[in-house]
């Protein structure tokens, strides 16, 4: 009786646990450095025009709070994608220590990841146009691959 409450204890606390979005780091050969970069330039486009839409939807904050939300954790979410994406991808697989750049794209994906912070931090439009900048920087430091 305790062992099948102990079990139904712990499925039900593991059915409760979100899924991880991160690749799975298995060298599936099937993600390509150029197609993720382009996926992170998408994520700043989002987080560009959502700080916009924050501005603007500010200046009347009661008549636009639903929308003011919606694009708040929508920026926000895109933010975090570009963290994960740092972390998860180019630090853990594509980041090698004997690459004769290896401080230089560590400081890269620091900075990204900072600044990515930043943005979820505020609309200030000096991070959004750094984040830009990075990114930009990013793309030439790893997107090497040939695409297909």
């Amino acid at each position: 009786m305790r062992k099948a409450l102990f079990i139904s204890s712990a499925l039900a606390i593991f059915a409760q646990l979100s899924p991880v979005a991160a690749h799975c780091q298995v060298p599936c050969g099937i993600y390509n450095d150029n197609n993720v970069i382009e996926a992170m330039h998408t994520d700043w486009v989002t987080i560009e025009k959502a700080s916009k839409q924050i501005v603007e939807l500010s200046k009347d904050p009661a008549a636009n709070a639903h929308q003011l939300t919606r694009w708040i954790n929508n920026k926000e979410s895109h933010a975090q994608s570009l963290q994960e994406t740092v972390l998860n991808y180019f630090l853990a697989q594509r980041l090698k220590s004997d690459d004769p750049s290896y401080v230089e794209k560590l400081k890269l994906c620091h900075s990204v990841i900072v600044t990515a912070m930043k943005c979820k931090q505020s609309t200030d439009p000096a991070n959004v146009d750094k984040l830009h900048d990075l990114l930009h920087e990013f793309e030439a430091a790893f997107g090497t691959k040939e695409k297909e």
